[in-house]
Parts: C-alpha cells; sequence; structure tokens
C-alpha cells in the first residue's frame, strides 16, 4: 500500500497498513508455520513503514497490527468455528485459500473482540484488503461472510 499524497502518519492510513499487514502476517504464519514472535519481529523491522521494491509502504499502526496478529493467534480456536459456520456448507475454513482464511480470521476478530471499530468499517476494511489479493469472487464471499457476522456480533450498529 503507497501513501500517495497523503503523509506516512495519516491516521486511517496507518489502521489500513496494519490491517494489510496483518493479514500477510497471519497468511505467513499459516502457510511457513512462523511463530508468533518471529513474524512481528520480521514485519516490524523489514516491512513496516519501510521502502519496498520502489515502493514506499505506508506507515502501520504498530499496536493495531500487533493486536490483530496476537489476538487471531489468540483467539483462534474460538473465531475459526464461528467462520466454518458462516461459509457455504462443504466448504470449511480449512478447504478455503490461505490468503482469504487469513482476511476472514482478522475479520471476525475484529468484529468480535474491538468494538471500538465500527462494524461497517471494519467490513469496509476488510473488503479492501481482500481486493488487493484476491478475485473479485472471493472478495464478495468477505464482503457476504463478515457482514453476516458484524449482523449477528453487534446488530445494534444495523438497526433503525
Amino acid at each position: 500500500m503507497t501513501t500517495g499524497s497523503k503523509p506516512a502518519n495519516h491516521k486511517p492510513l496507518r489502521k489500513s497498513a496494519a490491517r494489510l499487514n496483518a493479514v500477510q502476517a497471519l497468511y505467513q504464519m499459516d502457510v511457513a508455520a512462523t511463530p508468533l514472535a518471529d513474524i512481528l519481529a520480521q514485519f516490524e523491522s523489514h516491512w513496516i513503514g519501510h521502502e519496498i521494491e520502489g515502493d514506499e509502504i505506508a506507515s502501520a499502526d504498530v499496536n493495531l497490527f500487533r493486536d490483530i496478529v496476537g489476538g487471531v493467534v489468540r483467539e483462534q480456536l474460538s473465531i475459526d468455528p464461528v467462520l466454518d459456520a458462516a461459509l457455504v456448507k462443504g466448504w470449511p475454513l480449512k478447504r478455503i485459500e490461505a490468503v482469504l482464511r487469513a482476511v476472514l480470521r482478522a475479520g471476525a476478530y475484529e468484529l468480535s473482540e474491538r468494538p471500538d471499530v465500527p462494524a461497517r468499517v471494519v467490513v469496509a476494511e476488510y473488503v479492501n484488503v481482500a481486493a488487493a489479493f484476491l478475485d473479485r469472487e472471493e472478495t464478495g464471499m468477505v464482503n457476504a461472510v463478515l457482514d453476516g457476522l458484524a449482523r449477528d456480533k453487534r446488530p445494534a450498529e444495523f438497526t433503525g
């Protein structure tokens, strides 16, 4: 995610960058079995806020990044069954692509554990993250699954 014309310390941009980095870290943890402490150190020292292949990467909200990654790891045993129930029958979480799995886990974590972030913001942010990596159909799945979870977990935010 490039900073474009916005300053690297722009708060919403930093939060979006944290979510993007968190999904990348969760993906790497899933695929390469990288331990939590190693992934946090690697992202904080080599990826977040650095220039990669000529692109300046937006500085991320490191506290949010750490909360999402650590929270997903800590709460995964409760997150995964919720996502399994939300997915189409016959397609459990373990059968879907690793990036999609990381996006859904991160979004489900924020919906469950971050009431300070409006549900619609969580859904929109992870749809945007998904669009950076996945095709339109999978991005639509992220929207449908997270919107359904948001309406279930935070119905008050969707009434009236």
